[in-house]
């Protein structure tokens, strides 16, 4: 997460009559769940779905994970943006191959952080001009590190752009509105939140509503897709408030990632969500 959205700003101070991702959905994320051992995490699949994964890339999860397990804080985090990331995909009727996609990014959007420093990474108090440079650095290098696989085309722009903002004002590039990815879009909400709801060095967790409460001020001052925001909230409403923080495991296993997602297709069976347009 962005932490000029977590230290300036924030230290100051779906029932619907859609049903949940119907015509391409629901069948592709039934598939998603029905994966035989060690392909929920892509490994000896091929084909459109994009879930094969050679070892070079399971070396690259090996190095997301082990970039998060750097921090006692942040345990859990990119198997939680995985999990409420292809919840979000889902809930807004995207196709299967972007469900991969946001869930290949909820573990690697991060990866460039292991060239940070941890006397920047967890510095408790604010950054100097240089620390940032290098603290924002992490999204190329994230990209850098991953551009090689040509099966993890998809995920680069995550990686890359998910610290843009709607107004232009983000990082590195500076897009503005839609020329932001759609799945970075998708997936910076997510990270937004799972930040906010979590301790880290420099401030407490804060409450579900306190962080969903900043997520809306965010909107509001242009810094996110404020239909993005819209969907999010309705599926924490509807959905996402029913799940205990606990019930998404932090043992990173396939088979507790499987269970995970098959409790959640159960709860999208009963809440139905908006389908939004992607």
């Amino acid at each position: 997460m962005d932490r000029t959205t977590e230290k300036p700003v924030l230290n100051r101070r779906l029932r619907h009559s859609c049903k949940p991702v119907a015509a391409h959905g629901e069948e592709q994320w039934r598939d998603l769940l029905l994966l035989e051992p060690g392909r929920a995490a892509g490994r000896g699949a091929n084909g459109p779905g994009g879930f094969a994964i050679d070892e070079t890339e399971e070396t690259l999860f090996a190095l997301a994970l082990a970039v998060e397990q750097r921090d006692r804080h942040t345990g859990g985090h990119c198997e939680r943006l995985a999990f409420i990331g292809v919840a979000m995909g889902i809930a807004m009727g995207l196709a299967r191959s972007r469900l991969v996609s946001l869930y290949r990014g909820g573990y690697l959007h991060d990866v460039g952080k292991v060239g940070i420093p941890d006397s920047i990474l967890f510095k408790p108090g604010s950054l100097t001009a240089d620390e940032w440079v290098t603290m924002r650095s992490h999204t190329t290098r994230g990209e850098e590190i991953c551009r090689h696989m040509k099966s993890l085309a998809p995920v680069l722009p995550i990686i890359r752009h998910h610290h843009e903002r709607w107004d232009g004002s983000g990082y590195p590039d500076g897009l503005r509105g839609e020329q932001i990815p759609l799945l970075a879009r998708i997936l910076q909400i997510v990270d937004i939140y799972d930040a906010l709801s979590s301790p880290r060095p420099y401030k407490p967790a804060f409450t579900p509503d306190h962080a969903l409460a900043v997520i809306q001020e965010e909107t509001d001052r242009g810094w996110r897709d404020p239909r993005i925001v819209k969907a999010f909230l309705k599926l924490h409403r509807d959905v996402l408030s029913k799940i205990s923080r606990d019930s998404v495991p932090d043992d990173h296993g396939i088979e507790s990632m499987r269970t995970s997602l098959a409790t959640l297709q159960r709860i999208l069976s009963a809440d139905v969500l908006p389908i939004v347009p992607s």
